[in-house]
């Protein structure tokens, strides 16, 4: 390997040449992180000097650590080609980075230093790459990709919100800025699986001559994703409304019709593939589950979350990470033995997660084996992408 073997175009290191590579890279390496952290808090009482409750600390990582960290990674290498402008690339991403780094230092550390310091720390990498998302978006002047900003500023007010109720201690703030950044997150899952799932596999199913493929979107679509986010924003600021779980339902109804039409069953011989729908599939099974449970307290809320925090988001952060960074990277677009193994390890995770919501006595078993799975399957992506991650050249 030669000294110019890990440098990109410009003599850019290749880790920071575009969006995904830093940014899966951290995501991956930060849900085994936190995850780990977590576990050792769960079991041992391990406490960190955050100002974050350890619960607290836990949703706080997992949304706006790890699941920002892919949602920057995606709409940092998406954006140059919506819009045909330069990526974000070396010093300016180095930046993005150490603020995201600096976040969750802040998270870890957050109560030895000064309150104000430790909130615009943690605030400081939502808040910069909502600028950078919007710059580039507004720039382009595609004003159909603008709605594409909001979930982000959204995500930017949930994680200031969370910061005032879990570091300053002001009120229920906290449970709304995480049930805001939830919405938020699966607001955009919706939309743009909405566009890739039914677009990959229109694509894949002609390439092998089959003329039944996914519908352009239409009216359906339009309908599905109109009731899924009233219903979400509505149940992010009143939890317990009857009415919102009416709603939830009502939405989780519309998105199955929708996802059926998208022809999962026919792309069962392509996990890479497949993978996207199961993902989707989680969502709509979550939102179900979440409409389910304003109605009846017996359903552990808990389930419902889950299954669409380890369900829909981990699955779907996995399905574009590993298909995006193949893509970038000029490997062909099917699962390997180890790519495949990581699905499998995320939907095993999610199944134990949830199972653990219904038990009691054997609870904390489930819980270590819902976490095992969760580091077993960003793990092995990080074993075995980093190295295109951080090396390998693409476009």
């Amino acid at each position: 390997m030669t000294a110019d073997d890990n440098r990109g175009r410009g003599g850019l290191p290749v880790l920071l040449s575009r969006g995904f590579r830093p940014f899966f890279l951290a995501a991956a390496l930060w849900a085994v992180i936190a995850l780990m952290l977590w576990l050792a808090m769960l079991t041992t009482g391990f406490a960190l000097p955050s100002r974050f409750e350890p619960l607290e600390w836990h949703i706080h990582e997992m949304l706006f650590g790890f699941v920002l960290a892919a949602v920057a990674g995606f709409l940092l290498t998406a954006i140059p080609e919506w819009t045909g402008r330069s990526p974000v690339s070396g010093r300016w991403l180095a930046l993005l980075c150490g603020l995201w780094l600096l976040g969750r230092i802040d998270a870890l550390f957050g109560a030895l230093v000064p309150l104000w310091l430790a909130i615009g720390a943690d605030i400081a990498f939502p808040a910069s790459l909502a600028a950078v998302v919007a710059r580039e978006i507004i720039a382009s002047g595609q004003r159909a990709r603008r709605p594409m900003i909001v979930p982000i500023i959204a995500l930017t007010l949930a994680q200031l919100l969370m910061d005032l109720g879990g570091e300053a201690g002001i009120g229920d703030l906290a449970d709304y800025g995480w049930r805001l950044g939830l919405a938020a997150i699966l607001i955009q899952i919706s939309v743009i699986g909405g566009r890739i799932i039914p677009t990959f596999t229109r694509n894949w199913l002609a390439r092998r001559g089959q003329a039944r493929v996914p519908p352009a979107a239409g009216l359906i679509d339009r309908a599905a994703l109109s009731v899924l986010h009233t219903a979400l924003l509505a149940w992010a600021f009143f939890p317990q409304a009857r009415l919102v779980g009416v709603a939830l339902l009502g939405a989780a109804a519309i998105n199955l019709w929708r996802l059926a039409r998208w022809r999962a069953a026919a792309t069962r011989a392509e996990p890479l593939l497949l993978v996207l729908h199961v993902g989707y599939a989680w969502l709509v099974v979550g939102v179900a589950a979440l409409g389910f449970a304003t109605w009846n307290a017996g359903l552990p809320l808990s389930a419902a979350i889950h299954a669409l925090t380890v369900g829909a988001m981990g699955t779907m952060i996995l399905a574009v990470m590993t298909r995006a960074t193949r893509g970038h990277t000029g490997r062909e677009l099917s699962a390997d033995r180890p790519t495949t193994l990581i699905y499998l390890l995320i939907v095993l995770a999610t199944a134990a997660r949830i199972a653990a919501a219904f038990v009691v006595e054997e609870r904390i078993y489930w819980l270590l084996a819902a976490g095992v799975l969760w580091i077993g399957a960003f793990g092995l992506f990080a074993l075995c992408y980093a190295p295109l991650l951080a090396f390998v050249r693409g476009r």
